[in-house]
């Protein structure tokens, strides 16, 4: 018994460049989820500049919480991008989604643009660009 099914990278009709660049992404996202979780304070003060000086503890365990679902997270588009190939769209589109939400909240509905902003606000701006055109290129052919 083998808790992996059966490769669909033969199903695949995207551009191979959108599963690599997936694959990119799900790099980018397990690394900052292990220091999340590992590093003692969760990056918040030595890489987000936040100030730890009020409810630290909170904050290191949000970042630790936030840490363990990108570790997961990133994990499941390696494994899309090298294994389960026919799934990329509906990850990028999913991916799309979840970075246009945390793109409103950061600098529109929840900070807004003149909040202090860490390096992972102006990664996902950057970011969304580069994810739509990585969906697009992974939708099969037409004709």
């Amino acid at each position: 018994m083998s808790l992996l099914p059966d490769s669909t990278n033969a199903a695949y009709r995207g551009r191979p460049v959108a599963a690599w660049g997936l694959a990119l992404l799900g790099v980018l996202t397990v690394l900052p989820g292990a220091i999340h979780a590992f590093l003692p304070d969760g990056g918040a003060g030595v890489i987000a500049g936040i100030d730890l000086t009020h409810n630290a503890q909170t904050i290191i365990a949000t970042f630790a919480w936030v840490g363990a679902t990108q570790i997961v997270w990133g994990t499941l588009m390696l494994l899309v991008a090298l294994r389960y190939r026919s799934l990329v769209p509906l990850l990028l589109a999913l991916i799309l989604v979840e970075r246009t939400i945390i793109a409103l909240n950061l600098w529109l509905l929840k900070a807004g643009p003149d909040a202090h902003h860490p390096p992972e606000a102006w990664a996902t701006l950057a970011a969304l660009p580069v994810i739509a055109l990585l969906l697009a290129l992974s939708l099969p052919k037409r004709g």
